[in-house]
């Protein structure tokens, strides 16, 4: 029998429909259009003004049944990467299950910031490859506006809302996922945290009025880390599979950053039509980074192409995918 791989059938995304440009940042903080897009490379990024999570990851979901003809009684497994659930229990999982009628499936929510998808994305595949099941929803989802300081620049610029979804299949001709390499450094903690909310600082008056329930980042530090850490883990997927320049179609980068980004694809020795941005449109939606490029590219694959999938995010949690596409649009 060949080896069984997970292979991604089909993909889908959602983004709210309220932009919140660099202009109309201009206008609550201290900050410009200019000082926004030569440090990150955004323009916009669209802002959810109601609902939770679990509602961006509906709408993608949604479609994303629609779109590879499943019912949702077929899904046997769903796992959502969100650092903003939609309550600390039950799961966001639980709940987008109810909400689209995937009710024979289990799922959990899987927290490992902007790494979350590729996080998500190596694990489904492992239910896959067992042969334990057929049919993985693996979605990335954040609703960084919850959690984000608009008093605070040096945060506010950078985050956006946004779902993407992708579904896992066996596959027996090679096309899928064929190798991850995944990394952690818990030391990275003090640079990019959100301090209160958890066990270590459960809510009260003094944390809230300290503004401790939103995310706090050392841009600097957390930079530094991330072009050497991406870069170098992307690298290593591509000397580990044999695999060139001239190989890989493209790098599916995390959006955090247009500098990251072109520092991991220099790395690679890519060109920059062969890699994925949306980062002008989205800002950093953290787990719905990913899959949303997927989604916005999806036209452009092709069945056979070699695809690496790159984040890096805090903790410090960073990663590598290597993917053989499935499928032609």
């Amino acid at each position: 029998m060949s080896k069984l791989t997970a292979a991604i059938t089909g993909v889908a995304g959602y983004v709210p429909d309220h932009v919140l440009s660099n202009d109309d940042l201009s206008k609550i903080v201290d900050t410009s259009d200019e000082w926004i897009t030569t440090r990150t490379g955004i323009k916009e990024r669209r802002i959810m003004k109601d609902g939770a999570s679990s509602d961006m990851a509906v709408h993608a979901v949604n479609d994303l049944l629609a779109k590879t003809n499943t019912d949702p009684l077929e899904v046997d497994l769903v796992i959502v990467a969100t650092v903003t659930p939609d309550h600390p229990f039950p799961s966001t999982s639980n709940i987008l299950c109810d909400k689209t009628g995937m009710t024979k499936a289990w799922g959990y929510d899987l927290i490992a910031a902007c790494s979350g998808f590729i996080y998500a994305l190596a694990t489904g595949s492992q239910f896959i490859e067992t042969g334990l099941y057929k049919k993985v929803v693996v979605v990335g989802v954040d609703k960084m506006t919850s959690i984000i300081d608009y008093e605070d620049r040096t945060t506010c610029v950078i985050f956006g809302d946004g779902c993407g979804a992708v579904m896992l299949e066996p596959d027996t001709e090679g096309y899928g996922i064929n190798d991850f390499i995944l990394r952690a450094d818990g030391s990275g903690k003090q640079y990019l945290v959100q301090p209160a909310g958890g066990s270590a600082m459960p809510a009260s008056k003094q944390s809230v009025e300290d503004r401790l329930h939103f995310v706090k980042q050392e841009g600097k530090q957390v930079f530094k880390f991330a072009v050497t850490n991406m870069a170098e883990v992307s690298a290593e997927i591509m000397e580990k599979n044999n695999l060139t320049s001239d190989d890989v179609a493209w790098l599916v980068p995390h959006q955090a950053n247009l500098r990251i980004i072109d520092a991991t694809a220099n790395r690679m020795g890519l060109s920059k039509d062969k890699v994925m941005i949306n980062i002008q449109k989205y800002g950093n939606t953290t787990a719905g980074t990913l899959p949303l490029c997927l989604w916005d590219y999806e036209d452009q694959l092709k069945k056979g192409d070699n695809i690496i999938l790159s984040a890096f995010g805090g903790g410090f949690t960073w990663g590598a995918v290597y993917i053989k596409w499935a499928y032609n649009s």
